[in-house]
């Protein structure tokens, strides 16, 4: 059996970290890299009409989020001890976040048939970062909708909450939601990397990110038990929206937690992309190559 990352014959070439790589060489890097991402912005453009239908269809999956929250307010005035407006925070903050993390890091799930056919073998032998090269291999333009739509109900919903501003919470509203993609995108890589020892792992997978979206989109006074245990704080799903929303509304936690809670979420988004780091390095040293 080959040794992690490697094919059956000579081993692939390795590129060193790019801080010890000369300027040149960096350079020639990015280059690479924009030409993938140029190569694949070209090929999704080229048919014109298609591209557009799908900027418009892929809408939906965001708009469907708003519109249950909708619906739900339809039939109660309060939900989990949140109005409406106050929801609507929750939804925009997990919608925006959500959202860019699929577009930037959701290419990750194709991970489990690259490993199955050996496609990622060719990945390996390239003088470049696995991670980044698969994530521009098929980059989803078509999802940008998604991402201008949940700005644009963060946006409305921040300022139709009645939230007085200060300083921090300016700070706050324009920190939290990079904090959420990058929490998104560490569960992305994260649950993606179970399939270097798991190749039929993508429902498990999948369960966690889409679940870990319909989990954000709610305050989790809804939830109860065990299940807001593990998911809001033991995978840290509250700190994408709800207690950056608590923060901007300036209310206290009905969960009896801090304040300062809700300024936690940079700091945990941070942890999320270190673990996400690490179980992607070991995954790749546990990597066998189908040898094909």
């Amino acid at each position: 059996m080959a040794e992690p990352g490697t094919l059956t014959g000579p081993a692939p070439a390795v590129a060193p970290p790019e801080d010890e790589r000369p300027a040149g060489r960096r350079s020639g890097v990015l280059g690479a890299y924009r030409a993938l991402l140029g190569a694949q912005a070209r090929s999704q453009a080229a048919y014109r009409t298609s591209f557009v239908v799908d900027l418009v269809g892929n809408v939906g999956a965001t708009v469907f989020d708003v519109v249950t929250v909708l619906v739900l307010f339809g039939v109660t005035r309060e939900l989990g001890g949140f109005t409406l407006h106050e929801a609507l925070v929750i939804v925009g903050l997990s919608s925006f976040a959500f959202a860019t993390a699929d577009l930037l890091v959701g290419n990750i799930e194709r991970l489990p048939r690259y490993v199955r056919t050996g496609l990622f073998d060719a990945v390996l032998v390239r003088p470049l970062a696995a991670l980044p090269q698969l994530l521009l291999m098929d980059l989803p333009l078509r999802k940008v909708s998604r991402v201008v739509f949940g700005l644009a109900v963060l946006v409305a919903s921040v300022t139709s909450a009645g939230i007085h501003w200060t300083a921090g919470r300016v700070a706050l509203v324009l920190v939290a939601p990079l904090a959420g993609v990058v929490f998104f995108g560490a569960i992305f890589v994260t649950t993606s990397t179970v399939s270097f020892y798991w190749i039929d792992s993508g429902e498990l997978a999948n369960s966690v990110t889409y679940g870990g979206r319909d989990f954000t989109s709610y305050p989790v006074t809804v939830y109860g038990g065990w299940f807001r245990a593990l998911f809001a704080y033991g995978m840290g799903f509250a700190f994408v929206s709800y207690h950056p929303a608590l923060a901007l509304l300036g209310r206290a936690d009905p969960l009896g937690l801090p304040g300062w809670v809700g300024w936690a979420a940079p700091g945990v988004a941070l942890v999320a992309a270190a673990i996400a780091a690490l179980a992607w390095r070991v995954g790749i040293r546990h990597y066998r190559s189908t040898g094909s």
